[in-house]
């Protein structure tokens, strides 16, 4: 398996940092790396999320990164990193 990462899902990473910055710089860090750690895991496990439904028939799952939802998809040998958002994020 390969993993990607999407632009968006680049771009949630730093709107994530930037949004958790203000509160506390260090845990705005520590997340971020979390976040990047994260997927690695997918790829001994590619199906370890929760799968969505609303997204059939595309293979779309989520996974709980701290308070931090993480979307992946599945295309064939590729995972691609498609989203993130903190929980506490109006979206």
């Amino acid at each position: 398996m390969e993993l990607k990462w999407t632009s968006k899902a680049l771009s949630d990473l730093v709107r994530l940092y930037e949004f958790l910055s203000p509160i506390n710089k260090q845990a705005a860090v520590s997340t971020v790396q979390s976040l990047t750690a994260a997927p690695a895991k997918l790829l001994a496990q590619p199906r370890l999320g929760e799968r969505l439904d609303e997204f059939d028939p595309r293979e779309v799952r989520r996974i709980l990164v701290g308070n931090v939802e993480m979307r992946y998809e599945i295309q064939e040998l590729t995972i691609y990193v498609l989203r993130l958002w903190h929980t506490r994020e109006d979206r």
